[in-house]
């Protein structure tokens, strides 16, 4: 199967007051570590889309064997950091892994576990199930990619995901509630 993986990283981190992608754990930034993470997965090539001072982040990517694409309208939200990597997507991809950078927890097993359960079924979407819903990271075939391209707004690709979960494959990643927005005062011994 040929999955790209899009990290999105183009935001400004508004609720923050920071910017989440240049948030330090472990001796390296979030944006950094989920590059990484992704770079040594089953994916096939991964994209991640800058926006927001894009020459600061990409100074955080250097080494990794990922390319780099420039959102111009990241302030629209992450449906349009969607679209951006969606459509910069070689026509051969089978399907795109969805990441977002401020999960700190992602691990190179879920990205790989994400992309064994699509393998075996490529036609289906597959999620990560946390907080009693499934949510990113996660991966959309090929023929949902006009519904991701037709995102707008803070609209995340999440309403694709419930379009359409009575195909869902959802995978358990407790994890994933756990993000920088939502535990700030946790996020330091994560």
């Amino acid at each position: 199967m040929n999955v790209a993986a899009v990290l999105l990283a183009a935001g400004a981190s508004t609720r923050l007051g920071s910017p989440k992608q240049l948030v330090h754990t472990h001796g390296e930034s979030l944006l950094r570590r989920t590059a990484r993470r992704l770079s040594a997965s089953h994916a096939s090539e991964v994209c991640v889309v800058l926006g927001y001072n894009a020459a600061g982040m990409e100074g955080q990517l250097a080494g990794l064997p990922l390319r780099v694409t420039i959102n111009p309208l990241w302030r629209e939200g992450i449906g349009s950091s969607i679209r951006h990597g969606i459509a910069s997507l070689a026509p051969g991809t089978d399907g795109a892994l969805i990441v977002v950078c401020d999960q700190p927890r992602i691990s190179t097993e879920h990205l790989d576990a994400l992309i064994d359960a699509f393998a075996h079924a490529p036609d289906r979407p597959v999620a990560s199930g946390y907080g009693g819903s499934a949510g990113v990271p996660a991966l959309f075939p090929r023929s949902l990619f006009p519904e991701l391209l037709l995102l707008h707004g803070d609209r995340g690709a999440k309403s694709v995901l419930l379009a359409h979960a009575g195909a869902l494959t959802t995978l358990p990643w407790p994890d994933g509630a756990f993000d920088v927005d939502a535990e700030p005062d946790l996020f330091p011994r994560l």
